[in-house]
């Protein structure tokens, strides 16, 4: 069932208005960057940057359905890993056949993550958890614990190297189809609303009838299959399986959907938020890596992970800020 209203603006900036902070911090830097450095708004930067971060947009917005229940998926990152082997595998027989089974992979590990919350009733920290040990040992045992390369001849690499009418990386492509279409569902289907509902509070969910169930099963098949879909894009834009990929991948995902403006207690959540506030991980590094270019300053991986964590510090603390304001009004 479709709400002709869902996509009104000042309706969705009242219900989303956490994630307005992400979209300032994201500008900020795209005009620091611009202004500050000679190549940063060339073609090659702006294409790179896209293709390297398709994976990770990938990911965030799985985690940000799963959020939005109040759940947790710690096993994307091991998932992703998996996959691109699985994808390396399946690589000699195209782009055609190693996508959907790839990401058939990766919704794979979803329904058991499915199964265990809610047949076996396993909290989700613990059975994503499990799952992550799971994918992460069996991605070791398939490639023998070593890159798997993929098959130059077929047409598998053109999905991660490519560009999409010699406009776009495909991979990039992909991911704002999959946004666009992930917003949809969130804004004007009756899934999407269970979703939200779920996160306000399962057991009126269940009073109200709503299948909650469904919803819950829905957002970690999801989540499993975007984590396979990032599998697919690591393994064909590094020409590799990459078993020993995806650590801390989770925990980008769950930073990116949080300072998108998603409550971690569910309930709350934007999509097209959740993908800026990716972009804005992936531009932190990006902007070091151009000041250390700058040769001025250079800062080491370590110090890029410290700042990077600073700044998205900064950034949820003014989102805090902005949210604590905002309830004073409406309480007055």
């Amino acid at each position: 069932m479709l709400d002709e209203t869902a996509f009104d603006l000042r309706k969705y900036l009242r219900r989303n208005s956490a994630s307005v902070t992400v979209w300032i911090a994201l500008l900020a830097l795209i005009l620091f960057g611009l202004m500050r450095y000679d190549n940063f708004g060339s073609a090659y930067n702006f294409s790179s940057f896209l293709n390297y971060n398709a994976m990770f947009i990938a990911i965030a917005l799985g985690m940000c359905f799963v959020i939005m229940t109040g759940g947790i998926d710690l096993s994307v990152g091991s998932v992703a890993a998996f996959t691109s082997v699985v994808a390396a595998y399946l690589s000699p027989y195209g782009v055609q056949v190693a996508l959907p089974g790839a990401v058939l992979a990766g919704v794979g590990f979803g329904a058991i993550n499915a199964f265990c919350i809610i047949i076996l009733r396993i909290p989700p920290f613990i059975a994503t958890l499990a799952t992550m040990l799971a994918a992460k040992g069996g991605a070791l045992v398939i490639s023998g614990a070593q890159t798997i390369s993929v098959d130059w001849g077929s047409n598998f690499t053109k999905l991660g190297m490519g560009q999409a009418f010699g406009l776009f990386p495909w991979a990039i492509v992909i991911v704002a189809g999959l946004t666009l279409a992930l917003w949809l569902v969130l804004e004007r289907t009756t899934i999407g609303r269970t979703v939200l509902a779920i996160g306000g509070s399962e057991d009126a969910s269940n009073l109200m009838g709503l299948k909650v169930n469904r919803a819950k099963a829905f957002v970690y098949l999801l989540s499993g299959g975007c984590a396979g879909l990032a599998g697919v894009f690591l393994a064909s834009g590094f020409g590799a399986g990459q078993p020993l990929e995806g650590i801390g991948w989770e925990l980008s995902a769950i930073a990116s959907v949080v300072v998108g403006g998603t409550l971690l207690t569910g309930g709350m959540g934007s999509i097209p938020a959740t993908v800026a506030g990716a972009l804005l991980l992936g531009l932190v590094f990006n902007v070091l890596n151009f000041e250390n270019g700058q040769g001025t300053i250079s800062f080491s991986a370590y110090w890029q992970m410290v700042i990077r964590g600073g700044f998205l510090f900064a950034v949820i603390l003014l989102q805090s800020r902005v949210i604590a304001r905002q309830q004073k009004v409406l309480g007055s």
